[in-house]
């Protein structure tokens, strides 16, 4: 496979700007695959212009700290989706050579050491560190408490039917941290939103999961996936309901203007699309659909930024 991995695009910026020496590397940070830092970047872009929308109604919203803090939730979501990534490889080394999408995978695949890759997580995780200290102590505390789940998660599926539960735990972080980095507390709202996206890591992860049921079963490994089989549809129309009841509850606690409530509805049509065409035997459907959700994601974030137009004096 000249290096690449079978589950990512061959045509990928990687390998038309990296040496191939670093290649391993970004397959094990994902660099490749996008759409995961992106689903963890959008709690925290939310959360974020929610707490700016909350913080213009009592006149402290500042244009340049919602910038400022957007950019350092892009880069913490690249560098802490790397080394979560990174981690999860080196406690799924033996799972990844049993299933045949993974198999070609850095360590499995013989191309990184586990002591490369340890060492690895640590640069990623220190680039981390380094983004959260630019926030508020109290924000910098919610990010050392968000590590345990972090550890906790490549281990659910050993344990639960429901793995994607702690993935939404880990993934939905930055709805928290957002807000706290402007106000240096939480609320209903921010907990809301928490809430709302946990429901909806459940339920994209779920459609990913589809992927690879057929080789779960073989091995062991538990998912949503196998656990709501053919009553997948019913379940997605019932957690991302639930995710748009949240997310609403949070937007009125923070007092959010109309046209975050317009994205909800734009992503509530994009949730019925998902559904309605979801055929969880075509893995390449799946993982479509999967990846259709950071275009939810965006369209929520444009409705809270855009909205600020409406409550900014």
């Amino acid at each position: 496979m000249n290096g690449r991995v079978a589950d990512a695009p061959s045509n990928n910026w990687v390998y038309r700007v990296l040496p191939p020496w670093l290649w391993p590397y970004a397959q094990l940070a994902r660099w490749d695959r996008p759409i995961g830092w992106q689903l963890l970047m959008w709690p925290c872009f939310w959360s974020a212009a929610m707490a700016a929308n909350a913080a213009a109604h009592v006149g402290q919203f500042s244009g340049t700290q919602l910038v400022f803090h957007l950019l350092l939730y892009f880069v913490g979501a690249v560098a802490m989706r790397g080394a979560g990534c990174t981690y999860n490889d080196l406690v799924d080394h033996q799972i990844d050579m049993e299933v045949a999408r993974t198999r070609s995978r850095p360590l499995p695949s013989g191309r990184v050491t586990r002591m490369q890759a340890k060492i690895f997580i640590v640069l990623q995780a220190l680039v981390g560190l380094l983004v959260v200290l630019q926030f508020n102590w109290f924000t910098v505390f919610l990010g050392v408490v968000s590590l345990g789940i972090v550890v906790v998660y490549p281990f659910a599926k050993r344990f639960t039917d429901w793995p994607q539960f702690f993935l939404g735990l880990a993934f939905s972080w930055g709805a928290l941290m957002g807000w706290a980095a402007v106000f240096g507390s939480l609320s209903i709202a921010p907990v809301s939103l928490y809430l709302a996206s946990v429901v909806w890591t459940i339920g994209y992860d779920t459609l990913y999961a589809h992927q690879d049921k057929e080789d779960d079963e073989l091995i062991g490994v538990r998912s949503t996936a196998r656990l709501f089989g053919d009553k997948t549809r019913q379940w997605l129309v019932g957690l991302y309901g639930l995710t748009l009841v949240l997310a609403f509850c949070a937007f009125l606690a923070a007092g959010v203007g109309l046209l975050a409530y317009l994205g909800l509805l734009v992503a509530a049509g994009m949730f019925a699309w998902q559904i309605v065409t979801l055929d969880i035997d075509d893995a390449d459907q799946c993982l479509a659909l999967f990846k259709s959700n950071n275009r939810v994601g965006l369209i929520i974030f444009a409705g809270l930024f855009l909205s600020l137009l409406f409550v900014l004096p």
